[in-house]
């Protein structure tokens, strides 16, 4: 055997024995969600529509916004997309800046393409806002049905919460005088049971104690039974009914869809926390005697946060489609907000005469959403580890 050969056997069974750097979970996910195509297209239509929405809400706001989406000009209304505009019946603040119609005009003459933009910031905050309020529900609930599920809650504790939550009622409903009589038994008897719990034990109760101390149903029971009821409820319809209650805001929109929409987190969170709950980790760092919330948020949250994130952006999509909805049927962002849902109300009265008016606005909720569910979609591939490659 020659030298070179021997070298060459030699460098290989050194390079052989060099530990390849393993790649971390977060690299491990990018090169998967890069191998799906239609997720990476998602992501970059997502991309995109954020930073649309972005210089939507720059372009325009203020007193004397660049894209004026509330100007009238009812001599230009209706005219097509890429159309010019009539410089001499416009005045000159009338005139579009980017000199064309880009997405046409409304029966108003306001500029569709500007409409848009606004809409677009106004998909964008109803979206993130109303998800961020379900998952930090969802979080504090699953977390609490996963981690202290095999607690019991007492028949005393419901009927102070009744007692607590009908005198808080009738404080809401004006009467302070049998509000404030119908709470104070309420914070009477938590004082005198945690008094009463200091200085002593069960068997020196009495029995009347005893019976209001006995275990009524457990802390994942009394959860997931609340996340029952509230599925077995028709969103939509649910979220209809208490918008056509309230003010017309978008605060309020996005705060009913958040309050409406937590259950399916929850659920991920909870079955995380029960699977989580029996690792080695969990049982190592209790024996530690770390406190409660310290495992909760910092061992096993960030464990069980991979469902969530998918659960989030496909969440961002359906509260998209509701206040678009919503605003369709005349429930959503009251005018001179512009929303897509609206444009695309004002626009059916005008289809067969002015089609772009229906097809502009639903074609970005189609793309919009398509693009969060296929994100959402490619998003669960890669952050399943039975999915990922091991190096």
């Amino acid at each position: 055997m020659t030298t070179y050969t021997k070298n060459s056997l030699l460098n290989k069974k050194i390079e052989e024995s060099i530990p390849v750097p393993r790649k971390t979970h977060f690299q491990e996910a990018w090169v998967l969600l890069k191998e799906n195509k239609l997720a990476f297209l998602g992501l970059l239509i997502f991309v995109l529509f954020f930073f649309t929405a972005v210089a939507g809400i720059i372009l325009t706001s203020g007193s004397a916004p660049y894209l004026n989406p509330s100007t009238i000009r009812l001599q230009e209304k209706l005219q097509p997309p890429l159309s010019n505009p009539n410089l001499k019946t416009l005045r000159p603040e009338e005139t579009p800046k980017l000199g064309i119609y880009l997405f046409g005009t409304d029966d108003l003459g306001r500029d569709v393409f500007a409409r848009m933009l606004q809409g677009a910031w106004v998909s964008l905050t109803v979206g993130f806002v109303a998800v961020g309020i379900a998952v930090l529900i969802g979080i504090f609930l699953g977390g609490i049905a996963g981690y202290f599920g095999q607690n019991h809650i007492h028949l005393d504790h419901i009927l102070i919460a009744l007692v607590l939550f009908t005198g808080a009622v009738l404080l809401f409903m004006g009467n302070r005088y049998l509000g404030v009589i119908t709470l104070l038994p309420g914070i009477a008897y938590i004082i005198y049971a945690l008094l009463l719990k200091k200085r002593s034990v069960k068997k020196d109760r009495s029995i009347w104690l005893q019976m209001l101390h006995k275990k009524a149903i457990s802390i994942d029971t009394l959860i997931m039974r609340i996340v029952d009821i509230m599925l077995c409820f028709p969103s939509f319809f649910l979220i209809l009914t208490v918008v056509a209650l309230l003010p017309a805001s978008i605060y309020n929109i996005m705060i009913v869809i958040g309050l409406t929409s937590w259950m399916g987190t929850t659920r991920f969170v909870r079955a995380e926390f029960l699977s989580l709950r029996e690792q080695d980790f969990v049982t190592a760092v209790k024996a530690l005697g770390i406190s409660n919330l310290r495992i909760i948020f910092r061992h096993m949250v960030p464990n069980a946060i991979a469902p969530v994130l998918v659960s989030a952006t496909i969440g961002i999509a359906t509260a998209i489609l509701t206040e678009a909805g919503l605003s369709f049927l005349g429930f959503g962002v009251p005018p001179p907000h512009a929303t897509w849902g609206n444009i695309l109300s004002d626009g059916k009265r005008f289809i067969f005469d002015a089609p772009w008016l229906t097809f502009v606005p639903g074609f970005a909720i189609l793309i919009v959403v398509l693009s969060f569910n296929l994100f959402g979609e490619g998003l669960r591939d890669a952050l399943n580890p039975k999915l990922r490659e091991r190096y």
